[in-house]
C-alpha cells in the first residue's frame, strides 16, 4: 500500500499517538482513531475549546492484520455492534465508515429490536460519507509518522 495522509482531531497536538483504554466503547474497539477526511477530523476537534488536527503519514506494514470495510454492510454492522458491546477482535488496524451519533442511534434501535435490519439500512443509506481508521495495537501505531498539526478555525 502507498503512503497516505491521515488526520486526528482533538484538543492538543499528538506527536506520539497512544492507545488509551477509555470507558466508552468505540466502533472498532480500543484504538487511536484517524481519518483520511480532513473536514471530519476538524469536526472531531470542534468538540473542544482548543481545536487541533494532527497530521500523519501512514505506511502500512504487510505483517499487520488489517480489516477493511469498503462499504457499510451487514458484516460492518455486526462488527460495530460487537465492538460497542466490548467484544475484542484480532486486528491491528480496522478501516471503514464511522457510525456517527445518528447512525449509532439506529444501531441501538436495531440491537434493542425497535427496528429491523432492513429498516436500519433504509435509515442509514442517507447519511453523508464518513471514514475512520483505528490503530488498535502498538505495532500498528508504528505505521504513523507525525507531520505536524493545524489549529482549526473557531
Amino acid at each position: 500500500m502507498a503512503i497516505m495522509t491521515v488526520y486526528h482531531g482533538g484538543y492538543q497536538p499528538v506527536s506520539v499517538p497512544e492507545i488509551r483504554i477509555g470507558r466508552n466503547t468505540k466502533d472498532f474497539g480500543t484504538g487511536f482513531y484517524c481519518t483520511v477526511i480532513k473536514e471530519q477530523a476538524q469536526r472531531w476537534a470542534k468538540r473542544y475549546n482548543t481545536k487541533i488536527v494532527s497530521i500523519y503519514d501512514v505506511k502500512f506494514s504487510s505483517s499487520l492484520k488489517i480489516k477493511e470495510f469498503k462499504e457499510m454492510t451487514d458484516e460492518w454492522l455486526d462488527f460495530i455492534v460487537d465492538c460497542r458491546n466490548g467484544k475484542p477482535h484480532m486486528y491491528d488496524i480496522v478501516i471503514g465508515a464511522m457510525a456517527d451519533d445518528q447512525i449509532y442511534n439506529y444501531i441501538s434501535d436495531y440491537v434493542e429490536g425497535t427496528i429491523t435490519r432492513e429498516q436500519f439500512w433504509t435509515l442509514a443509506k442517507f447519511k453523508y460519507p464518513t471514514h475512520q481508521i483505528s490503530f488498535c495495537t502498538n505495532v500498528a501505531l508504528k505505521c504513523l509518522e507525525y507531520r505536524g498539526y493545524e489549529e482549526v478555525e473557531k
